[in-house]
């Protein structure tokens, strides 16, 4: 091996040490099952309640806002909340892997959940019964360690299907009541080249909207090619011509004298405007992460976000927050489309905080900037060296896959953030960057080290949308790796790396709740609902100890012991 391949080598095994996406210590190959199976316990046949106020899919609703109108908890009640049901995931069945990036999706009281190898479960709201759980074949699953990231984001749920996909790029419809294999699909039968062998995967969660499924692309730091994609939700078939590719092919454009792939994966879940039938996403960094001099130019639609028509995926525009990325600063968490008050008159927005730690506002039908990288984090990246450079933010970002929540009584948008440099050193010719030892990589590009004796921490930052300016910004002992979900009572929930589940005051800038889950770590962000007028907070954790936690007034106040903050790295985080 190559000494550049060993070094990569060596800071990619730090990197993937992360609980939530790593190959973990229960990575044996599943107990054997004959088939996709569903599973339906005679004693939790439907879901408890009459009337209900769903959390319908990744951010809320389709726009990702993160921000549901329900005021029951309070923060003059709030401390009142605690457990209504717990469900260790691992009980259910032993061959869930460790750690959750789950993001909960509720419909008419019934809890979807995913798992770190693509199980998913389907939970009574109310009393936690199990309704049914799917998982992959012994056979299927065992390929899903050559992509050495094994995290789930979630489901969509529409035309009575429960959606998700698999680490091998398989797109996954269940039945919806049953939990029941309806169809799956290889996305390399309708997209050429599209496997595990060439670097892509599935880590996102799908969208549902009018009939298709939208996915985004995995993988962009092995050097794939990224894209958006839809499929017609009563088939499974392309409900476009084409995907809608953020680079141009190998060897055409500005990749014109490169070995490799541009990168430019769609990383999380797009956002859908209903009125205008616009999709928005956002994109990573170009390939080779840290390696340029054969990607010359900006690098269009890499480190962007993206609109394109929903029903054929054409683009409408595209805006970039990075040009020629050196740092691995993707656009990584999901856009969102607000309607908010902007130097004094509202509009429709689409807004986007990037691993740069720079913060964007667009204008949603045109793309005309508002707010132009508005910083929320140390900024301070000078380009890599073979020597090797301390840079701020450091790979993890600035804001990572977490989401944003949107407050529209305060017209603060929340971000998640983090603080913590990386060094960089960037690889000498195309020889060097290339990474064949890697499981489908062409292209990593260089090291990333930690910086000695420098212990990151964690941000959340309340930007003012009416003037573009920070109205504050808290520490926490943690990274942020979660993301915010905020209410109409002026309450926002996130969760932290040692398994705590904090609210914050969302004027005052303050946490006025914080409870100790019995879970390893937070890293996905609550999702809030309500079953016949009652209000309940549900949130998974990761670690070695999977789990999925309901909160509501009068729940059980006992506290469990402190997680263990397992930090890890970018592309793990991814």
């Amino acid at each position: 091996m190559k000494k550049t391949h060993a070094l990569i080598g060596a800071a990619l095994a730090l990197l993937l040490a992360i609980s939530a996406c790593t190959r973990n210590d229960n990575e044996a190959s599943p107990t054997p099952t004959p088939e996709q199976t569903a599973t339906t316990p005679p004693t939790a046949t439907g879901a408890t309640g009459a009337s209900f106020d769903n959390w319908g899919s990744y951010g809320y609703t389709l726009a990702n806002t993160r921000h549901v109108p329900f005021t029951e908890i309070t923060a003059e009640n709030v401390q009142d909340l605690g457990v209504i049901w717990s469900a260790d995931l691992k009980a259910l069945d032993k061959d869930v892997k460790n750690g959750n990036q789950s993001y909960p999706v509720v419909v008419d009281g019934v809890v979807f959940v995913t798992t770190a190898g693509n199980q998913v479960f389907a939970f009574d709201a109310v009393t936690g019964n199990q309704i049914w759980h799917w998982k992959p074949t012994a056979e299927q699953a065992a390929t899903f360690a050559k992509a050495g990231i094994i995290a789930n984001r979630g489901v969509a749920v529409g035309a009575g299907k429960v959606f998700t996909l698999a680490i091998d790029n398989s797109l996954i419809a269940l039945d919806q009541k049953t939990g029941e294999l309806v169809k799956m699909i290889k996305l390399s039968d309708y997209i050429d080249g599209v496997t595990l062998e060439n670097g892509y995967y599935e880590t996102t969660a799908p969208q549902y909207y009018k009939g298709n499924v939208y996915i985004g692309s995995s993988g962009g730091d092995n050097g794939v090619r990224g894209f958006v994609a839809a499929f017609r939700a009563s088939d499974l078939t392309p409900a476009w011509d084409s995907p809608f590719w953020t680079v141009p092919p190998k060897g055409q454009d500005w990749l014109a004298n490169s070995r490799f792939q541009g990168g430019g994966a769609v990383w999380n879940p797009v956002a859908i405007d209903e009125e205008t039938d616009l999709v928005y996403f956002a994109t990573g960094n170009p390939a080779p992460d840290f390696y340029g001099a054969n990607r010359p130019g900006d690098n269009p639609h890499t480190d962007s976000v993206v609109a394109v028509n929903a029903m054929t995926g054409k683009l409408v525009w595209s805006r970039q927050e990075v040009s020629h990325d050196l740092w691995d600063y993707d656009a990584a968490a999901s856009p969102m489309i607000i309607n908010a008050t902007v130097k004094g008159e509202k509009k429709k927005l689409v807004v986007q905080g990037g691993k740069s730690g720079l913060w964007f506002a667009w204008d949603a039908a045109t793309g005309d900037v508002v707010w132009d990288g508005i910083p929320f984090a140390k900024i301070d990246h000078p380009k890599p060296t073979a020597e090797g450079v301390v840079g701020y933010p450091g790979v993890l970002g600035g804001e990572n896959y977490a989401p944003e929540s949107y407050d529209p009584a305060t017209n603060y948008v929340l971000i998640p953030g983090i603080e913590q440099p990386s060094i960089f050193k960037a690889a000498k010719n195309e020889d060097e960057a290339a990474t064949p030892d890697f499981p489908g990589a062409a292209a990593f590009g260089t090291v990333v080290e930690e910086v000695p004796d420098v212990k990151g921490y964690g941000t959340i930052t309340a930007i003012d949308v009416d003037t573009g300016k920070q109205a504050y910004q808290i520490k926490t002992a943690d990274q942020q790796r979660g993301g915010l979900t905020s209410t109409g009572s002026g309450l926002a929930f996130f969760g932290e790396l040692d398994g705590k589940l904090n609210a914050l005051d969302v004027k005052a800038g303050k946490v006025i709740w914080t409870f100790q889950t019995s879970g390893d770590n937070v890293q996905s962000a609550p999702s809030i609902f309500k079953v016949d007028g009652k209000e309940y907070v549900v949130v998974t954790t990761g670690g070695a100890k999977p789990k999925v936690h309901m909160f509501g007034l009068g729940g059980d106040k006992t506290q469990g012991s402190a997680g263990e903050a397992d930090t890890g790295g970018a592309h793990s985080a991814q």
